[in-house]
């Protein structure tokens, strides 16, 4: 999944920021709070434009929060997963831990009912380490749901099980045969995640691959008997300080797995597990500093699948929709 642009949300906000001083303090607690949940965090991230959010806790300490939208349209490939209007908080609640999240969410809610977007495609989100389990139980608290992790493995090269198809880079004439296989994983993702079926969900799918295939060796096809039963969409992404996924990761290179996906009659064989070996040892050869995917937690293939692969969360997407639906 690629990530997309914020904009900011104008015209339903009162209350300013705390003054600059107070969010770098906030800041700074934040950061050496991630870094004692987990050392593979990369520094607090300063909030994206948007609307400003206050809270206060009963001691007067201050927090904040910004919420940034985004919309999202008919064939950017965010639209296959994402609700057409999100709105996302970033919270800085410094070392407050859960009585700052449960402050700034009851302000969310409140700026929410301002803006009285209700839609069903709408949705309000917030993206928190995995490992603060005890922000966790505020989230679940205000309705919100761990719909996807981005998870992270180490950049190790792994023993190829032995093979029992052939896997190959994928060439322009697979196109329909990876078609097929990307919107079988959208199907079932669409049961027990964030996807959604929409009715352009195929050729935004065909639109994002066709031009790949047979150009680039990030699009792998497993082949039994002349037929192409899975699919392994990956790339190489440089994570530069100023590329988008500097708020999840450690600069440097990294292996990115999009999609995993095998024909419904095939699972259960190993195919999955022999598609990753090869994506894992190519990764290698590129000297990345890691691995990275999203899956969704609900998902009984993915959320068992792959940590066996050697992944664990990093950051979880808490979601609810439509937005409106949120406590």
């Amino acid at each position: 999944m690629e990530p997309t642009a914020r904009t900011a949300v104008p015209g339903h906000g009162d209350l300013p920021l705390p003054t600059p001083v107070t969010i770098d303090a906030l800041l700074t607690a934040q950061e050496e709070r991630f870094a004692r949940l987990d050392r593979l965090l990369p520094p607090a991230p300063s909030p994206e434009p948007g609307e400003a959010v206050n809270a206060a806790l009963p001691d007067g300490t201050r927090v904040a929060a910004v919420v940034t939208h985004q919309r999202t349209e008919p064939g950017m490939p965010s639209w296959l997963w994402s609700a057409a209007d999100t709105y996302e908080l970033q919270p800085v609640v410094g070392h407050t831990g859960a009585a700052g999240m449960d402050a700034v969410l009851r302000a969310f809610r409140h700026w929410l009912d301002r803006v009285n977007d209700r839609g069903p495609d709408t949705a309000a989100t917030v993206i928190w380490p995995s490992r603060d389990v005890e922000c966790a139980r505020v989230f679940l608290d205000h309705g919100l749901q761990p719909l996807t992790v981005t998870a992270v493995r180490k950049p190790t090269t792994v023993r190829a099980p032995s093979l029992t198809v052939n896997i190959r880079p994928a060439l322009a004439s697979d196109e329909d045969a990876v078609v097929e296989l990307a919107m079988a994983e959208v199907r079932y993702s669409a049961n027990v995640g964030a996807a959604l079926l929409r009715a352009e969900a195929e050729r935004t799918r065909r639109a994002s691959l066709a031009g790949r295939l047979g150009m680039t060796d990030d699009v792998w096809v497993a082949e039994r008997d002349g037929m192409v039963i899975g699919l392994a969409e990956t790339a190489i992404v440089a994570n530069t300080p100023t590329a988008r996924t500097r708020r999840q990761l450690p600069i440097g290179l990294w292996g990115y797995v999009n999609c995993l996906s095998v024909l419904p009659g095939a699972r259960g064989a190993g195919i999955g597990q022999q598609l990753m070996a090869v994506v894992h040892n190519h990764f290698a050869g590129h000297r990345t500093s890691g691995y990275f995917l999203h899956y969704n937690p609900p998902n009984p293939l993915s959320s068992v699948f792959w940590p066996r692969q050697g992944y664990r969360p990093l950051w979880t997407q808490w979601e609810v929709r439509p937005a409106g639906g949120m406590r």
